[in-house]
This record gives structure tokens, sequence and C-alpha cells, in this order.
């Protein structure tokens, strides 16, 4: 597959600037002071006392003391990657934001990805909601849309969000589980706020377990504002949409892996972009004139609702590109401060009450975590320039020239100045707002389970059936049987046979509440209905000494040249040698190497394979076909197929006609079988 040249980046570009290069150079002091010994403390003699008077292993130590700035209380798992971003054609019609005017500029991005629950040292693969930030640094300042791979939440109103967390997190009394929500204050939350219902199906569908990141939806989740430059309004909600379709793990291959690779995710990221491969999503709006926002039966300032496509459809109007890796995660990934409350003209607020409170919690939280000045750090810097008169705090290292530093003022003839709306200023939208100081949830925000049914309704059977074991198996792990009682009933007012099917599983009493009459479905909601693409998946190939060469050489040849990554498996790390010259020197040993790694396996076999390889090919086949996964196997290799128990099912591919390259090829974009058994 043709790799495209890397473009400069503005934004590596000011990176850089602050960039060292260690390469060759002498150790010194952060003072200067070239270091003739980094290995032995100063001590009074050979064997003598340590003395304090040693700066170089005061300052090596007390900076090691202080590498770590506090994790955040979410989002610490995360990962992240610089691109740019281009619209396709102006949407002057609907904002004035310059970055949405012209196709023909590239806006510098950076995404950080992440996990809600877990602490910075839980597997990626765990079942959990996926952060989906995106930094744009554009010539009018930084504009963040910070959300999630799911379109709504868990809550409406954002002073519930430390409840809901310390829900969600490690019980206080044990401090189990880790990044899991399969216990009981968790299910005790939710089913004491029946606003969870929709997002309660959405994190027990597969949306929670992802393929990969390149293959996750992202979702602004609020409802905010366009505004153009004739100051007109509209409501908007922003998606993702990845170009290679939504995918997901199946729950026992995404348990499994936390354990093979607890980094299965970052580490996909890193050896497409490292390969020369990009991660691509368009960015898709969906507009509400102002005059429409009560035509619905929801409302759309409530962040537990979706609207759904068939009824406002998305418009897509852009592309992301993510391309480049970061040099230094802790700099870059770890001390990126995304923020809600980053807009730029042309974009602004609504009243959600969610995103309300996310305004303010988002900025205190970057002050404790990173600083007074964490604006100041490479990441976090816009592109445009900035001024203003914020002084001093910690960690300030810009060097304010001048004597004033305040605003209004005669000596500087007023300057830093404020600027013109015609020219540029930003001015939030005039809104008219009225109404009594109070404290209660608008009537409109009170029906919890049409949208939550509108998604049961859209599942495929094979969704269906993972949602109910999600459920089966989180409310098994709940002790509390008065909680898995409360639980039913809650999923019994969404559907009365799922809850039916999942209290039997966890031996309560069916639901004895009334299921959601909705039976309205959108099709956009189901991961039966995504693209079909074989880029950048990877299929591992597995052989032993006197495998057939000519056929191996072109399954291998077929799958690059469809831009498939390929490994090659054998019993050990050295040479294999096959039929008619053709040789593989491995990328991994049966050893070091796993079938859950691999979207599908090819297996090219021997002459006359050992035990231990034809033991090591039947495991991986076994685990490909657990995770209905496609299998293609050698001619030679047919008869474990019929061992096993599997031959003639569904996508397991035997070498031995004319058409198994292209069947197979179609097999892998297809991805899963969940129909097979």
């Amino acid at each position: 597959m043709e790799r495209k040249p890397k473009k400069p980046n503005r934004k590596a570009e000011q990176v850089e600037r602050y960039s060292r290069n260690n390469y060759n150079k002498p150790l010194t002091t952060n003072q200067g002071i070239k270091i003739s010994n980094d290995e032995n403390t100063l001590k009074a003699g050979e064997r003598g006392p340590s003395l304090l008077e040693d700066f170089v292993m005061r300052e090596k130590l007390s900076h090691f003391d202080r590498e770590r700035i506090p994790e955040r209380v979410v989002h610490a798992r995360g990962y992240g990657a610089y691109g740019t971003f281009r619209v396709y054609e102006s949407q002057a019609a609907l904002t004035k934001a310059h970055f949405l005017q012209d196709p023909s500029i590239e806006t510098p991005v950076f995404l950080r990805f992440s996990e809600v629950a877990g602490s910075k040292g839980a597997a990626e693969t765990v079942r959990d909601v996926r952060g989906f930030a995106v930094k744009f640094y554009t010539d009018e300042g930084n504009f963040d849309l910070v959300g999630n791979n799911i379109p709504v939440f868990f809550i409406q109103d954002g002073i519930k969000f430390p409840d809901l967390i310390h829900a969600v997190k490690p019980e206080p009394n044990n401090e189990i589980p880790q990044a899991a929500t399969a216990h009981d204050t968790f299910w005790d939350f939710m089913a004491n706020n029946k606003e969870s219902a929709h997002m309660m199906m959405w994190i027990m569908s597969d949306r929670t377990i992802p393929r990969s990141f390149r293959t996750m939806e992202g979702f602004g989740v609020h409802t905010f504002r366009l505004v153009n430059e004739a100051g007109k309004s509209h409501f908007v909600k922003f998606h993702w949409k990845p170009k290679l379709g939504v995918h997901s793990l199946v729950w026992n291959e995404s348990q499994k892996l936390g354990g093979i690779d607890p980094d299965f995710h970052r580490r996909d990221l890193w050896d497409v972009i490292e390969a020369g491969g990009e991660a691509i999503w368009e960015l898709g709006i969906q507009v509400l004139d102002e005059k429409d926002e009560f035509k619905f039966d929801f409302d759309i300032l409530d962040s537990t609702k979706l609207w759904p496509e068939e009824d406002v459809p998305v418009r897509i109007i852009g592309e992301m590109r993510l391309n480049r890796n970061v040099e230094n995660v802790f700099a870059e990934t770890e001390q990126i401060a995304l923020h809600p409350g980053n807009i730029v003209s042309g974009i602004d607020f609504t009243d959600d009450p969610l995103l309300q409170t996310r305004l303010f919690s988002y900025t205190d939280t970057q002050m404790y975590r990173v600083g007074t000045n964490h604006q100041e750090l490479p990441i976090n810097q816009p592109l445009c320039p900035f001024h203003n008169n914020q002084r001093d705090g910690a960690m300030r290292y810009t060097v304010d020239k001048g004597q004033v530093h305040y605003h209004k003022n005669s000596l500087w003839n007023n300057t830093p100045f404020e600027v013109d709306p015609s020219k540029g200023g930003f001015v939030s939208y005039p809104e008219k707002v009225n109404g009594v100081k109070i404290r209660k949830t608008a009537k409109s925000f009170l029906d919890h389970y049409s949208q939550a049914r509108l998604f049961y309704n859209s599942m495929s059977s094979w969704e269906r059936d993972h949602i109910a074991n999600a459920f089966s198996f989180e409310l098994g792990k709940v002790k509390s049987k008065s909680v898995r009682q409360q639980m039913i009933n809650h999923i019994g007012g969404v559907s009365t046979e799922l809850a039916t099917v999942v209290a039997k599983q966890i031996g309560v009493q069916p639901p004895s509440v009334a299921e959601s009459k909705v039976r309205k479905a959108s099709k956009a909601l189901s991961m039966a209905n995504q693209n079909k693409s074989v880029e950048w998946l990877k299929v591992g190939i597995l052989l032993s000494e006197g495998f057939d060469g000519p056929a191996t050489k072109r399954v291998v040849e077929r799958l690059k040249q469809d831009g498939v990554r390929v490994e090659i498996l054998s019993e050990k790390q050295a040479e294999v040698r096959g039929t008619d010259d053709v040789s593989y020197t491995p990328d991994a040993s049966f050893l070091t190497g796993s079938p859950l790694l691999y979207d599908s396996i090819y297996v090219a076999g021997g002459r006359r394979p050992d035990s231990y390889s034809i033991g090591q090919m039947a495991h991986f086949i076994r685990e490909q076909f657990m995770h209905y996964k496609p299998i293609g196997v050698s001619a030679k290799v047919k008869p474990l197929l019929k061992e096993l128990g599997i031959e003639g099912k569904e996508a397991v591919l035997v070498n031995e006609h004319d058409s198994f390259l292209d069947d197979y090829m179609n097999a892998l974009a297809e991805q899963r079988f969940f129909q097979r058994v």
C-alpha cells in the first residue's frame, strides 16, 4: 500500500522549539554544571556517611520524587497522537469559526483517547467508556472538542458527577475492583438514578470494548451552538465517524487480551503511524434551527438523549487524519489540558446542565493537576499569538517585559487592548434567559426509557445476545440481591424480555414494571451496519519447515497489496524454509505471539510439523474460531480442521481453489461471523 509523505505540521514546529536532544551531549545539572560522576554519592571517605552538601544527588533525587503529577481522577489511562483537520467546504452559513471556512487550510490537532474508570495502570481492553478528546490549534486560538465514544452520558446534571465516579471507582473499603463496573456500588448507583437507563444500554453493548482506537466513533455528547457572522445561531451535535467503521472485540477476547497485551490499543495506533499509516475520521454535524428546539419528544439539552439520525441527519463536513506519534508521552499526552470551555468565535455553549458544570470543573482540575500556568506548556499553547495581564504563579516561564500588567492603563496606551467584535473579538451569543432560581429537574428531562428502548430496538440479534451476556456477567458479580433485583426492574423499563433473561441468569425475580412502548429503531446505532475494510488489519501467518512456499507467498503478497499488516509466526524466531526456495524469518514465535493479537490467521503448516507446532496451530485456530474471526489454511492443514470439528464452517477457508484469495479477503473485510456455531 502506498504511503503518503508526511506534511510539515505547525504544531510540531512549535513543540520542537522546546525540545531537547540529549544524544552525545555532556551530562550536566539543571543549572548547566557538568557532572563528573553520576554513580556515587559524595561521601566522607569511601565507606563513610553521605554528605548533605551533594547538590548533584539532591537535585537528581528531589526531581525524581516529583516526576509524577496527580493522575486524572477520571480518564487517567490515555494515549494520543497528532494530526490535521480539513473542512470539505465552507460552513460560513452556520459559523464564523475560521477553521471551518477554507478547505485548503489544514488545522493541526491532537487527539487523546482514554478510559473513564481505571487508573493509569489499567489494561486497555477492559469494558469502559472511552474518552475521545480533540484539541484544534486554530488560527483564532484553541478549540477543544472533549467527548466520548458514546453519544450520551450517565447523568443529566454535573452536580451528580462526583457521585457517579465514586460509585464506579474501586470500593473504598477494599480498593476492589480496578477498572471494572462489575461491583455493588456502581450498579446500586445505576439502579437508583433512573436517568442512567439509556447509558446502561450503551455500556453493556460492545461499544465499550473497541477493537482499536481507529475503529471508535467519537461524539461531542452535548448540544452546542454554531453562530455565523450575521449572529444567527443553530444548535449542533458533533460526530466523529471512523473511515474503517466501528468494530469491537468480543468479551472473552477482551478479557484475555488484558493479560496478553494490556497496551493493545496504544500499540496498535503507534505501530500503524510508525509504519506510515494514518487513522482517519470524518467530522459530522447534526444541525437544528433555533425554532425547532422543542419539536421532539425529548429535550435537546438532555445529555442522556441523542438526536436520532433519521430525524436529524448527520452532515459530513470534514476529515481528521492522525499521522504523527508523540515524542514523549508524559510531556505531551499526560500534560495536555483539554477543556470543553476552550471555544473560538462561531462556537458557543447551551444551557445543558452537564456541560455547564464541566465548564467549571475542567478549569479547576487542570490548575490542580498540571498547575497554574498549564496553558504555557508547549502541548497546550495556541499557535496564534496570545497576550494578557496574567502573571506569576507556579512554574511560570514566560518572561513578560515592561512595567504594566493591568487593565485599564495609560502608561502603555491601555494595552494589551480589547478587540472589537467586527475584528474578531469574542462575543457570547446573546441568548435570552429568564426564570426563578430553583434546584429542580425540568419536566422535559424526565423520560428515561424511550431512548434506551430505541437503542435496544436498533440492535441486531447478536448485539442483543452480547448485551444480555454483559448484564448477566456484571450483575452476577453484585453481591447484594436487593441491588440485583432493583437492576432487573430498571432493565425491565427498557425490555421485559431482556430483563427476564438476565434475571434467570443471576437468580432473582423477573421484572415487575411495564416496559417502554417505543417501537422505533435507528439503523445508525447498530454495529452490524458498518464499513467493510481490510486496511491495517493484522494477519498472522503460521508455518513450519517445508511449508508450501509458492502458495504462502501468494497469500502474503495479496495481504500486503491490500493494506493488511502481516506477521510470520513459527516455533522459533529463526529462518523457516519452505518449498521452491521461499523462506521467512518469523516476527514472533508461538510462545511470544498469541491468536488474540490477530484479526485472522493463515495456517501454512509444513512438511511434517512436530507435535508442539501442530498443538500450537490447533490452539491458534480454536481461539480464532471461538472469537468469530475468519481463518485460512493451506490444503495440507485441512485434516486438522476436521479433527477440530470446524471443517466447512463459515469463513473457515481452505486454500485449494482459485477463488481462495478473493474469498479470504472478503471474509477478512467482514471481520466477525457471529452466526457461526
